[in-house]
């Protein structure tokens, strides 16, 4: 008996291992994104939770998003900084100086008539002051590369963003297939439970051996330690998704979201790469920072050049607050760098090493995407093409189900080809949900490489 509960494991484990070995592989998610901020109450009932709401409470608490927020502010607050040194500074000042002074000491002495020590006396001065920038090309294209890191910031913001939609997609979309495998599961245990007590009946029946009742018994409690897991899983995928999204991880969800499983043809390669250069933020973002960097470099070598100032102060000046007298001063400036030492030198190649290595960047985040965008291509029409397979073979596995059941009840054959063919439909129905998983986050994911998610990715998963 033992040696017959050996070979029929040996026969169901394999399958239902690999099937194992399928759903646990990880989406490729950046650590970033797969934190939130939690916000919300937790609900007694489930909450109904539809893709373009996983989306929206995503944008909200992701806490990539919210990370991203405090890029921008950052980068502002560094232009603000390279603002000040343009804008006029406004500074006043109230003075009280009791002092007593000896003109010999400063030569002054043996005047008839005339003290050597004067004072003490009180002088009150209350004066203001402003400085204003008139010519400084190092400063203003200073403020013009900040202004380019600012645009860089918050493009790559709305990058993130991006990369925050196709991330709860894919989370959405893996719980999805999950609560797919649940059902699927649920309703092979049903069909094993009814071969199983089949199988009872017929050896009570005397027209069975017990074999057939312990194999139907093994395929059915199998059939159970699947759907098990599955469940399992699928809780696990729905905390991920959760997670992702801000929403309390004790509160129970409903995907409402339909099935997935229109295919959509495909663009032009050239019409989506152009697409994708036009939209990508992140590619956007390089630039802008590859012409800070150049803006940089430019406002290092101004460095050479001459720069103008005017200082002036006005204020009132006495011995006593209500007897004093208005005095003013006006300076221009102008400053000719003559010799610095090699400082000027130092700062354009220290600009220009970062221009390379900016422009480096620019071009192969130009290449990544291209290559992104292709292998997107490769991997949709891939999966398309498994998806009809997979759709065929779960009709054809189903067929031979029920000719192998009606062989069975007319005592053509033993139960061992009705649990073979159980498990052919098992095998066909995962390989489909795995395609169909497969197929839409290639889609989501396509949205994304040509940088349209925020925009069309519910409305593209839903094939319209």
């Amino acid at each position: 008996m033992l040696k017959n509960l050996f070979v029929l494991a040996i026969g169901v484990v394999p399958v239902l291992y690999a099937q194992l070995q399928v759903e646990t592989a990880p989406l490729p998610i950046p650590p970033n994104i797969t934190g939130s901020v939690a916000t919300g109450p937790v609900t007694p009932e489930p909450l109904t939770l539809a893709l373009r709401d996983a989306i929206e409470r995503g944008l909200k608490y992701n806490f990539g998003v919210v990370n991203a927020g405090q890029d921008i502010r950052a980068a502002r607050a560094e232009r603000l900084r390279a603002l000040h040194d343009l804008l006029p500074t406004v500074t006043s000042k109230i003075d009280v100086t009791n002092q007593q002074v000896d003109l010999a000491a400063f030569g002054f002495s043996n005047f008839p008539g005339i003290p050597s020590v004067i004072g003490p006396f009180t002088v009150y001065d209350a004066r203001a002051y402003l400085t204003q920038n008139v010519f400084d090309l190092n400063a203003r294209r200073k403020l013009h590369a900040r202004d380019q890191d600012v645009r860089s910031a918050d493009l790559l913001s709305g990058d993130i963003r991006e990369q925050v939609i196709l991330a709860i997609a894919g989370l959405y979309l893996q719980a999805q297939a999950g609560k797919a495998r649940i059902d699927s599961a649920k309703a092979q245990v049903a069909t094993a439970e009814t071969l199983f007590k089949n199988a009872k009946d017929r050896k009570a029946a005397g027209t069975s051996p017990a074999i057939d009742v312990l194999r139907a018994q093994v395929q059915f409690q199998s059939l159970e330690q699947r759907e098990i897991y599955y469940e399992g899983e699928n809780a696990k995928q729905i905390l991920a998704l959760e997670r992702a999204i801000g929403l309390p991880e004790a509160q129970k969800i409903a995907l409402v979201e339909p099935d997935l499983s229109k295919l959509v043809p495909l663009a032009p390669m050239d019409e989506m790469l152009k697409t994708a250069y036009a939209n990508r933020r992140d590619y956007q973002a390089a630039q802008a920072s590859l012409r800070a960097a150049e803006l940089d470099r430019s406002a290092a070598r101004a460095e050479n050049y001459p720069t103008a100032d005017l200082n002036a102060n006005y204020g009132g000046i006495g011995l006593r607050p209500n007897d004093s007298h208005g005095s003013y001063s006006l300076t221009g400036e102008v400053n000719i760098p003559i010799f610095q030492g090699g400082k000027v030198k130092a700062d354009v190649l220290a600009a220009d090493a970062v221009v390379q290595l900016r422009r480096a960047a620019l071009e192969n985040l130009r290449g990544d995407i291209e290559n992104e965008v292709r292998t997107t291509q490769i991997n949709i029409e891939n999966a398309a093409r498994q998806v009809e397979v997979a759709r065929s073979n779960v009709d054809l596995s189903r067929q031979e189900l029920m000719q192998s059941q009606d062989r069975f009840r007319a005592g053509v054959t033993n139960n061992v080809e009705v649990v073979q063919a159980q498990e052919a439909v098992a095998a066909a129905e995962e390989s489909l949900i795995v395609s169909l998983f497969n197929f839409n986050l290639a889609r989501a994911t396509l949205v994304r490489a040509e940088g349209l998610a925020e925009q069309v990715v519910n409305s593209y998963l839903k094939g319209k």
